[in-house]
């Protein structure tokens, strides 16, 4: 058995509007307007502590953590309020998804998204039942790209957790899978596509119609 690990953000689906979004409201609140655009999609998809420390830049406050503490969990909020509202799955994943399950493998998330937030996306979504396990960024006590949670979404799929792919968009989740002794394939759309070639995973995907293969040459099944 194999099992087939997903990062969420960038990698599933393109969740950088919502979040540019709940970080915009965050920033209208505080009087300075949406100070983020499309642009910065690719910031999105670091987190929300890295879309407020770049709106205060752009405020001319640069390095007041105490405000990015301040509205991180406001932002939480803003976006828990508006989770989906232009959120996609990217073309063709849960087709190749599906193909794979139906192939023997086993399907699983790890994201760095809480997992309160991550629950409740993929529910909306209407694609939380294609995957035997969910692991957040608080899950455990650690996160990526510590290998444990990736480990722990093997084993809650119900996987071995030396026989197990992870697929993702950033040096997070190559340094992730290279710390747990797997290999990655890390996909070329999304915000931080234009990167990954150079991170050098084992595989590569433009297109979610090229994971299956790339999965059943890195994890053939007997």
């Amino acid at each position: 058995m194999g099992t087939v690990i997903f990062d969420l953000d960038g990698t599933l689906a393109d969740t950088s509007g919502d979040l540019l979004a709940a970080a915009n409201a965050c920033f209208r609140d505080m009087g300075a307007g949406d100070l983020l655009g499309p642009e910065d999609a690719a910031v999105a998809l670091n987190g929300g502590r890295a879309m407020l420390r770049l709106g205060m830049e752009r405020m001319g406050r640069a390095g007041d953590e105490a405000e990015v503490d301040r509205q991180y969990p406001r932002l939480l909020e803003h976006y828990e309020d508006a989770i989906d509202h232009h959120t996609l799955v990217f073309p063709g994943a849960m087709e190749a998804i599906a193909l794979l399950a139906n192939g023997g493998y086993r399907m699983g998330i790890c994201t760095n998204k809480p997992e309160r937030l991550a629950q409740i996306l993929l529910t909306r979504l209407g694609v939380r039942d294609a995957f035997g396990s969910l692991i957040g960024a608080d899950t455990l006590h650690v996160r990526k790209p510590d290998p444990e949670p990736l480990r722990e979404a093997v084993r809650r799929a119900g996987g071995d957790p030396l026989r197990a792919c992870l697929i993702g968009d950033s040096h997070t989740d190559r340094e992730t899978a290279r710390a747990a002794g797997l290999p990655s394939v890390l996909v070329t759309f999304g915000p931080s596509g234009p990167h990954t070639a150079a991170l050098a995973p084992e595989a590569l995907i433009g297109h979610y119609d090229e994971l299956p293969p790339a999965v059943r040459r890195l994890l053939p099944l007997a």
